[in-house]
């Protein structure tokens, strides 16, 4: 699978596509192909990163169950700038709270689904992403909802 790695604030960050789509995103550092939608995903991620774009406009796709799928589709459609708690998440799908912070820890393609923005119902949580809640805070501080850590 073509893979291509975009140096971002938060550490290298590889995008990897499939049959069209983006499937996966991580931080690490090893991925050199370029196809039109990795170039185009890479475009994105930089802008995002440096302010200029606050919604992903890119073909994805989510392997994993039902409701795996069904999180990240609730976990994309939260604004730039703005959090939802896993509570509400769980009780618009029907499921746990707890389910659902699995399957946001399960998140295959982190920042292009922003499960950063999804907190507890105290406010701040963990983050499965590199750099754990440092990386969650940055990327809040990015979109201007790093007020909704106080």
């Amino acid at each position: 699978m073509p893979s291509l790695t975009v140096n971002t604030p938060t550490g290298a960050f590889v995008l990897t596509e499939e049959n069209g789509a983006i499937t996966r995103a991580t931080w690490g550092q090893n991925g050199s192909d370029h196809t039109p939608l990795l170039d185009l995903a890479a475009a994105q991620v930089a802008a995002y990163f440096q302010g200029e774009l606050e919604q992903f406009d890119l073909p994805l796709r989510v392997r994993g169950s039902d409701l795996q799928r069904a999180v990240c589709d609730a976990i994309a459609a939260i604004p730039y700038g703005y959090t939802r708690t896993y509570g509400e998440i769980a009780r618009e799908l029907g499921s746990s709270a707890q389910a659902v912070g699995q399957c946001c820890g399960g998140n295959p393609i982190p920042v292009i689904i922003p499960c950063h923005r999804v907190m507890g119902a105290r406010g701040l949580t963990g983050f499965s992403g590199h750099g754990g809640v440092e990386t969650k805070v940055a990327l809040l501080r990015l979109e201007g909802a790093a007020g909704l850590l106080i």
